[in-house]
């Protein structure tokens, strides 16, 4: 029988980034880089890594889309549901029936048939407070790694105060299911570099730093792999490109009548979805414009090209070319250039923005908000005002943690747009038990394919997507 697999996605890795201890796998096995996923998101492209299929068929079209039935922009759901094709597991499971499966911290790992899994799993009281927590599979998994290594440092792993121990709290669970547990096949996550790249761009003055240090988080996780008897497969989702340019594709709609926004007192202004001719939902270097009438389309894409810093407009056969035309889509899909990223914002008044704007809020806000990473630098003593506000909280009072910037332009780095430079594609790395595919070129979908080969002996052929058996 083939011995176990190590899934290791080391976000943000590329060719320029990778560390002695990931060097030194690579050097025994073997590393290539993946053309990227489009959009290159995490959802879309951990989802096409795990189904072979791209997002016409597995419907994952970036981190967030609206949902229709729903009148709601809706981000970073949870459920194994909304994936519309099997993972590779249950393909190997034809062989391989008795194959235990652990997936830690991938995206949309609530509900699968994973046997053991970790995710990031807020508690909401009805007082209004955020609990760190995580949901497992099985359900007592939590109490065992929260009793072993403490809560799941939450505001570490998301926010202007993240930093590499949610990383580390991520590889120590890896590798306490990995000696409790012993999975033939674990999907681990190390996420800090993605955050740092965002934070300062590819040439910021501590980027090689953090590298190393997540380098060493790898290391850690290889090392009890080999141990195990194991082999690995490193992945990474995308490279992340200099930007320095916000585009503001939500604002451009509103001024051409065609977006809808609510005014309340209480809360500011609240995008309304259902009553919009059209709205983007931005998601770093792509958006997906919702038309509510196809015969705006016209002074949709009129409005949209004219803005600076987009490159693309895909619409009907060149969106569906991209592995796009799907009901989740936009009617109308949208790629920045590379040095520009699209911003969420709608309302053309800060004094009238959205209560949750300037907070840490990724499911309230329709569009991802990058912004989040940053204190806003207007404060004077933001991490007093934080600590009030905690206090205040801990008294009983209801309040904002109202800390985040509504200027976005510090972000620095982004992703999503295909890049032409290959040093800024995702590296793939095997050790020498992972058979490397044919071909020059290999994709995310074709992840699926080396996972399936190295764990029932299937035949890989690279480009494809597919295994032979």
């Amino acid at each position: 029988m083939p011995p176990g697999l190590l899934v290791l996605d080391v976000v943000g890795l590329v060719p320029s980034l990778v560390g002695p201890r990931l060097a030194a796998l690579a050097g025994a096995g073997w590393q290539s880089v993946l053309e990227p996923a489009f959009p290159a998101v995490t959802c879309t492209a951990q989802a096409s890594m795990l189904t072979g299929c791209d997002p016409n068929q597995h419907g994952i079209v970036g981190n967030g889309w609206y949902f229709h039935d729903l009148s709601e922009v809706l981000f970073w759901r949870q459920s194994n549901r909304l994936v519309q094709a099997a993972p590779v597991w249950e393909s190997a499971r034809a062989t391989r029936p008795d194959l235990r499966v652990a997936q830690m911290f991938w995206w949309f790992n609530m509900y699968s048939s994973a046997d053991m899994s970790v995710t990031p799993r807020p508690e909401y009281p009805a007082d209004g407070r955020k609990i760190p927590g995580v949901y497992t599979t099985p359900a007592e998994l939590r109490s065992r790694l929260e009793e072993r290594l403490g809560p799941f440092p939450l505001f570490r792993f998301w926010g202007p105060a993240t930093d590499i121990s949610s990383t580390r709290w991520i590889t120590d669970a890896c590798l306490d299911v990995l000696h409790e547990d012993r999975p033939d096949i674990l999907f681990g996550y190390l996420p800090h570099l993605d955050y740092v790249l965002q934070i300062q761009g590819p040439d910021g003055p501590d980027v090689a730093a953090h590298a190393a240090q997540v380098d060493a988080e790898a290391g850690r996780l290889i090392d009890a792999a080999e141990t195990a008897g194991m082999d690995i497969l490193v992945v990474s989702e995308y490279g992340i490109g200099a930007v320095n340019q916000v585009v503001y594709p939500n604002r451009a709609l509103r001024k051409a009548g065609l977006l809808t926004a609510l005014w309340q007192s209480s809360v500011g202004e609240t995008l309304d979805a259902g009553a919009s001719r059209a709205f983007a939902v931005c998601d770093h270097q792509v958006a997906h414009v919702y038309v509510a009438d196809p015969a705006d389309l016209p002074q949709v894409r009129a409005t949209i090209e004219g803005l600076e810093g987009v490159a693309r407009v895909l619409e009907g056969k060149a969106r569906a070319e991209a592995g796009l035309d799907h009901p989740r889509s936009g009617e109308l899909v949208v790629e920045a250039t590379p040095d520009a990223w699209f911003a969420y914002p709608f309302w053309l008044d800060d004094q009238r923005a959205p209560d949750y704007a300037r907070t840490v809020d990724i499911h309230r806000k329709p569009g991802y908000d990058p912004a989040e990473l940053f204190l806003d630098p207007s404060l004077s003593l933001p991490k007093l005002r934080i600590a009030q506000r905690l206090l205040a909280r801990r008294l009983g009072f209801r309040n904002l943690l109202d800390v985040i910037s509504l200027d976005p332009s510090m972000v620095r780095g982004s992703h999503g747009h295909r890049p032409q430079d290959r040093s800024l594609w995702p590296v793939i790395m095997g050790s020498p038990g992972v058979v490397r595919p044919e071909g020059q070129s290999l994709r995310h979908t074709d992840v699926h394919s080396i996972i399936l080969s190295t764990l029932t002996g299937a035949k890989v052929q690279g480009g494809q997507g597919h295994a032979e058996e």
